[in-house]
């Protein structure tokens, strides 16, 4: 059978219920952006969400289309020069600095990797050959990249059906409260399972693996009151629930043990001890009871939101909820400026260097410590996209900005572009990778099935790999609605939706194409369960 007919495609019938988003939203400079995409910051990226009607417990929304919102002010990132720290953990930093690396590729003057634009046209074809074995044309039935999906795997809505097991008088707030709860939590845990790991359903024996298997188990477990301290209610995340985790409750809740070993369990187990911590220290975000989903409460009592007649919160806010709240949680051997921790942010050699006179046209003079940096905040961003569907769908909680979100920068997306060969690893650093990987199997007992080059998420192979991916995902959403084109009859698919039907996807099939046994990435990242 065909690459391009292994799928069914998503059934005509009963469509789902589209959730409404912004064709208008408003850039941090205050000019608006239409829902075209297109490179830099100014991309219209809408996030429609679109999921079955069961699933939002509610009414469904409008059919008529997306609504177009008000004009709405974004805050502007901070200034860098007077505030690199929180310039750095600001959104717009991650495309913002990114570019960098993105035109450094476009003149084929990367450090680690090779590039080579003409194969663009290749992945165009792969991935637009993806969207129409699995979509009908005009594709506006594809959802946006969130965790919701990986819950749904084997054609299995378990969302609709947790939602239906709460009592008729949960109201929609709090039912939205607690899948905040479970997103958080099972994103944090998804950061890669590593080669060996799997989970076979408590509820229906079949097993699952890497992304959807975490997102299953993790299900399970929120459903066995793992991560809560209430005795009147499991369904939900609290910071008792959190502090009483240890790695061994967490390893028998994701069946990891000899022979089936999740990667970084230990980092995974911390980092949610540590957001223990920060829903205690952040009560502002997560109120008195430090539960995540509380962070609903403090969004809808935001000044920004109350200035509306329609339910709109500037991404931002969530951003800053997410930024500020979640800070404690991130190891402290993170990069930091003037002592603030940046998170998932690294130094990059392709970036300018203090002492330098290499810098943006942005900028004059020699280049100063924070502009080696490189921002990603990848988990971050890919809660955002994850726990604006409950609360779009459930709240009809609208957002605006979400163009500044970027494509995610992980082993699936920038895979695909390892994969079919744009970006090829510099023979010296490839040695390296290989070398990195036999010392990899031999300390940990892992046989090397697959044999492929190996870097920890610091090593700086990786961070500029991430960091042209990011470029390469908004060429790829350009192309691919030029592809599509007449398919797509007046539409243009959005970033998110290409990251769900296209990239992520992509990358992962091209993987079990390019090694069937492992269908690992193209490089492998020695993971200590925080980053990937």
């Amino acid at each position: 059978m065909g690459l391009f007919s292994r799928k069914d495609k998503a059934p005509k019938a009963d469509p789902p219920i589209q959730s409404s988003y912004s064709t208008a939203s408003v850039n941090s400079n205050g000019s608006r952006a239409g829902n075209g995409t297109g490179t830099g910051t100014g991309m219209g990226v809408g996030i429609g969400n679109r999921i079955s009607a069961s699933s939002v417990g509610g009414q469904p929304m409008s059919q008529k289309g997306p609504v177009k919102l008000p004009k709405i002010d974004l805050p502007r990132p901070p200034d860098p020069q007077l505030d690199p720290a929180g310039y750095l953990r600001s959104l717009g930093a991650v495309r913002d600095r990114s570019r960098i690396v993105y035109e450094m590729a476009q003149r084929n003057q990367l450090r680690h990797f090779d590039v080579d634009f003409s194969k663009m046209s290749d992945v165009v074809s792969f991935v637009t050959g993806l969207i129409k074995r699995d979509y009908d044309a005009p594709f506006t039935s594809i959802p946006p990249h969130s965790r919701y999906q990986h819950f749904c795997v084997g054609g299995r809505d378990r969302i609709a059906q947790l939602l239906s097991t709460w009592p008729d008088e949960i109201d929609n707030t709090e039912r939205c409260r607690r899948l905040i709860d479970l997103f958080l939590v099972s994103v944090l845990l998804d950061a890669g399972a590593g080669t060996q790991w799997s989970y076979k359903s408590a509820e229906n024996g079949r097993v699952y693996r890497r992304s959807e298997g975490i997102a299953v188990a993790s299900l399970e477990m929120f459903k066995q009151g793992l991560f809560s301290g209430n005795p009147s209610n499991r369904a939900q995340v609290d910071r008792e629930g959190l502090r009483a985790l240890t790695v061994e409750k967490v390893a028998a809740g994701l069946q990891s043990g000899p022979g089936n070993v999740m990667a970084g369990l230990e980092g995974r187990t911390e980092l949610l001890i540590r957001l223990a911590d920060a829903l205690e220290e952040k009560k502002e975000y997560f109120g008195d009871d430090g539960r995540p989903g509380n962070m609903v409460d403090h969004l809808l009592s935001h000044p920004s939101t109350q200035a509306s007649s329609l339910l709109i919160v500037p991404l931002p806010v969530l951003w800053n909820v997410l930024m500020n709240g979640l800070a404690p949680i991130w190891p402290q051997s993170r990069t930091a400026v003037n002592g603030i921790s940046l998170g998932d942010a690294w130094p990059c050699q392709s970036m300018p260097q203090p002492g330098s006179s290499f810098r943006p046209a942005s900028f004059s003079g020699s280049a100063d410590e924070w502009e080696s940096i490189l921002p990603f905040h990848k988990l971050t961003q890919w809660l955002t996209y994850s726990l604006m569907q409950p609360m779009q769908s459930m709240l009809k909680m609208h957002f605006a900005g979400t163009e500044l979100l970027t494509g995610l920068p992980e082993y699936r997306n920038g895979g695909l572009f390892v994969d079919m060969d744009v970006l090829t690893l510099k023979h010296d650093d490839a040695e390296r990778g290989l070398q990195n990987y036999s010392d990899y199997c031999r300390r940990t007992g892992v046989k090397g099935v697959e044999v492929a080059p190996m870097f920890e998420p610091s090593d700086d192979v990786i961070v500029e790999w991430r960091g042209v991916t990011i470029g390469l995902l908004d060429e790829l959403c350009v192309e691919v609605n030029k592809s599509l084109k007449k398919e797509l009859a007046g539409h243009e698919m959005t970033l998110p939706q290409l990251l769900e039907a296209g990239s992520w996807k992509g990358g992962r099939e091209i993987a079990e194409i390019n090694r069937p046994n492992t269908k690992e990435p193209p490089i492998l990242i020695d993971s200590d369960g925080t980053v990937f």
